[in-house]
């Protein structure tokens, strides 16, 4: 588990490349010396979510672990504020309405279920991440802080059938390979780095 107060250094850090990319000084600098913790070195997938007045403006992650939580979030910012193909680039005009969020991932586990009823009745809202897998490769991925936008486990998956490019109720007719995970999120309570 994280700190808060280590929570806090991995946003100011996202925000810091972001800034650092549009060619800005930071707005709170974080020193080598902050990264150089034990924890913040675990290889751990990591996701960056930025809002805007409190609607999405990117989000971009990893689900498994490939690098440092500290890469990850150096790399997922930039990502998230830059390569969002559901966005336009952030710009520098925006920063100050901008709200970052990091949520670092435990490991997935698949899901083992025998029918949607099942499924429904295993799901954590609020606790769970979900990876959706279809055939063909189709996927896709909602974070548990999704749950607050669509609280209803059944308009939780048709969402996410909807997104992964099947029909919203893929998950009742077929079986698909579910897996869960859960997230240590940190938010922004006010721009400039406080986080939660």
């Amino acid at each position: 588990m994280l700190t808060p107060r280590q929570g806090q250094i991995l946003v100011c850090l996202a925000r810091q490349q972001i800034e650092q990319h549009l060619g800005m000084a930071p707005s709170r600098p974080v020193a080598d010396e902050e990264l150089d913790q034990p924890e913040l070195r675990q290889v751990r997938g990591v996701f960056v979510t930025l809002h805007q007045r409190k609607a999405l403006r990117g989000c971009i992650g990893s689900l498994s672990g490939v690098e440092s939580i500290v890469a990850g979030v150096r790399r997922q910012a930039l990502n998230a504020a830059f390569h969002d193909s559901r966005f336009q680039p952030v710009t520098a005009a925006e920063l100050d309405a901008l709200e970052v969020e990091i949520s670092v991932l435990t490991v997935p586990r698949p899901l083992a279920y025998e029918n949607a009823d099942q499924l429904l009745r295993q799901l954590r809202p609020e606790v769970d991440g979900v990876i959706l897998e279809g055939p063909g490769g189709a996927g896709a991925t909602f974070l548990p802080q999704v749950w607050q936008q669509l609280p209803a486990p059944e308009q939780f998956l048709g969402h996410l059938c909807h997104k992964a490019g099947m029909a919203e109720g893929a998950w009742r007719s077929r079986r698909l390979s579910v897996s869960t995970y859960q997230v240590q999120s940190f938010v922004e309570s006010r721009c400039g780095g406080q986080a939660t």
